[in-house]
């Protein structure tokens, strides 16, 4: 299968070449892989051009947006940069970050599961990071959500589901919409992603409220909204963003954000929701 890759990348040049150097060495190359240079400072955007020199299939694209650096809206509109660049001669499409390690069967793998079966939309593996000289597993989120640092998605899925939102929570909304529309998400445990740079290690402090935002456009509604947020403070290390996620959830519906998703839509997510907790209590 054919598949291209987009990967949004701001001031790596402490990781980008492994990151590229593990996609040469795929047992199944990228057809198209374009790095998005985002107003790098450092010398992230001649690291890309020494790869692209030696190999064709890597491209560089330059984009200009503000320093800050918020979850979720500036990473995807790097993306969509990318993308305005390729055609549509690919069987699925890659999102991945510039902070990665690869398998080398990674991708071969990948376009295995979504040959087994027509019916999966989504694939990916598990993200790994380094604690006292072991890679242990990222376990920020359940293990039938595939990371946002890297996600493959069949071509006709990612066009049902309208790409990716420019907004924190992209990386919920897609797999949700992907089994709204009865798509299947696959992860694959054997496939194990080495994370170098911690998750949100660059977020500025404004984005502290994001979370609480981000489900509110999932269209949680303040219950699963409550539960998920407890989840996720605990599995931090930082119970105390529970009061943080809450105030960030009040704030959107107080200013009346819009959604991320249709009200069908959300609906559908409440249900699934509350199907997944009562199946995980009994």
């Amino acid at each position: 299968m054919n598949y291209y890759i987009v990967i949004p990348s701001h001031n790596e040049e402490k990781y980008i070449s492994q990151t590229l150097q593990s996609l040469t060495e795929q047992t199944v190359l990228p057809k198209k892989a374009v790095i998005v240079n985002d107003n790098s400072t450092d010398k992230t955007a001649d690291i890309i051009m020494a790869f692209a020199e030696k190999n064709s299939w890597i491209s560089i694209v330059n984009k200009s947006s503000e320093a800050i650096h918020l979850p979720g809206s500036k990473v995807i509109q790097a993306f969509q940069k990318g993308l305005e660049t390729l055609d549509e001669d690919y069987d699925f499409m890659v999102k991945a970050d510039a902070d990665l390690i690869f398998p080398n069967n990674y991708f071969e793998t990948i376009s295995k599961h979504f040959q087994s079966d027509n019916k999966i939309g989504m694939a990916g593996g598990f993200a790994y990071i380094e604690k006292e000289g072991e890679w242990i597993l990222e376990n920020l989120t359940d293990k039938d959500h595939i990371r946002g640092a890297f996600k493959a998605y069949r071509k006709e899925c990612f066009t049902q589901i309208g790409g990716l939102k420019p907004a924190m929570g992209w990386d919920t909304v897609d797999e949700l919409l992907c089994k709204f529309y009865d798509w299947k998400v696959v992860t694959d445990e054997t496939l194990k992603v080495k994370h170098l740079k911690p998750t949100g290690a660059n977020y500025n402090a404004t984005a502290r409220y994001k979370q609480g935002e981000a489900f509110y456009s999932l269209g949680y509604g303040f219950w699963i909204t409550a539960i998920a947020s407890l989840k996720l403070a605990f599995r931090k290390g930082k119970p105390l963003l529970f009061l943080d996620y809450i105030k960030g959830f009040w704030q959107a519906k107080s200013a009346k954000k819009p959604l991320l998703v249709t009200a069908v839509q959300a609906q559908f997510i409440r249900n699934y929701r509350w199907k997944k907790m009562r199946e995980k209590l009994f």
